[in-house]
């Protein structure tokens, strides 16, 4: 999330003025223009609202421009010592109050870069076994099944499966293309053969809510960035329709258009803890339990790193070579002293 030059240079203010009058309004106004995600814009806007209404109980209601380095860190370090927030969301807080001040209120003050960061430390990732993942998928049913296979096999993030237009399926090349994954970048995985079939079925009941939704006019489905406005019909187009819709209409949150939207996230993660009850499973499973699964598989299988890489989307290897912590483990590591001991248990 942080697109922030972190030079000590002053930046000028932001060239395209800003139309909102409400504070929270120039933030998302700005956010859009920028192009980030809604992710990104529902987390800013949460911490900027925060920190305002926390330092309006803390000294008086004022205009975050009347605020200082003093008030951004009492609010970091409440953050830290009374909230006992992870490193990660001690970081996204700074960087919306970061955003708030340069991007928003054009302001980038020497004190910014004297505000201290929380590191970043570098976590094992959870990983299922090749029995535990099909004890698992096996418990899954219906839609919810074959999303949490193709998430699994075509080492998918959630929003990049739930993401998955018409378009995007090749059965003819058994592959799959990831349009603006993280980091706005596109890549090309492998589409599983075994999943080719359940995927032709999904494609079919998604095709039923399209007829159903063209007969009725609802509106097309969400275009990025302008292509609703250069191709004012391509919503509408069977190409463009997501490959798990949701069943039900839902509000554009940025349009307030009704439209058919694909399947909420918590969908598929609840179906899939689920399925980890019902296997027996007690390691702390997530959706994305089943990328770091599929990573540390194919490196077990002996697939070069930089491969596994490319097929991840991780611009730096060194993030790709987290999974080679977990080989170890798998692999039995060094041998204890204990098992040399002739104990009874």
């Amino acid at each position: 999330m942080n697109r922030y030059n972190r030079s000590d240079k002053v930046r000028e203010p932001a060239a395209v003025p800003l139309v909102s009058k409400r504070l929270l309004d120039q933030v998302r106004e700005r956010i859009r223009y920028l192009h980030y995600s809604l992710q990104t814009e529902k987390a800013y806007v949460y911490w900027v609202r925060f920190f305002v209404r926390w330092s309006g109980i803390h000294g008086g209601m004022r205009h975050p421009r009347e605020l200082g380095s003093a008030e951004v860190e009492a609010f970091l370090t409440m953050l830290a010592d009374e909230r006992q927030v992870s490193p990660a969301t001690h970081r996204q807080a700074l960087n919306a109050l970061l955003f708030l001040y340069r991007q928003v209120l054009g302001m980038d003050l020497p004190w910014m870069q004297q505000i201290g960061r929380p590191p970043e430390r570098k976590r094992i990732p959870v990983v299922l076994t090749q029995d535990e993942i099909q004890r698992v998928l096996s418990m899954m049913a219906g839609e919810e099944a074959v999303l949490a296979r193709l998430l699994y096999g075509a080492v998918l993030r959630l929003n990049e499966g739930l993401s998955l237009r018409v378009k995007d399926l090749d059965f003819d090349r058994h592959a799959v293309v990831v349009r603006s994954g993280k980091g706005d970048k596109d890549r090309v995985v492998m589409l599983p053969r075994s999943l080719v079939a359940p995927l032709r079925e999904q494609l079919a009941r998604s095709k039923a809510l399209w007829t159903r939704d063209r007969a009725t006019e609802v509106a097309g489905v969400f275009l990025p960035h302008a292509l609703e406005r250069k191709y004012p019909r391509a919503g509408q187009s069977w190409a463009w329709h997501w490959v798990f819709p949701s069943p039900t209409l839902s509000v554009d949150p940025q349009t307030g258009v009704v439209r058919r939207h694909h399947l909420f996230p918590e969908r598929i993660s609840k179906r899939l803890k689920q399925a980890c009850v019902a296997a027996s499973i007690a390691k702390p499973v997530s959706v994305h339990t089943l990328r770091h699964s599929f990573a540390t598989h194919l490196l077990q299988a002996g697939t070069d790193i930089r491969t596994v890489q490319e097929l991840l989307g991780h611009s730096d290897v060194s993030t790709t070579m987290i999974y080679t912590h977990v080989l170890k483990v798998a692999a039995g590591g060094t041998t204890s002293p204990l098992d040399a001991l002739a104990l009874g248990c």
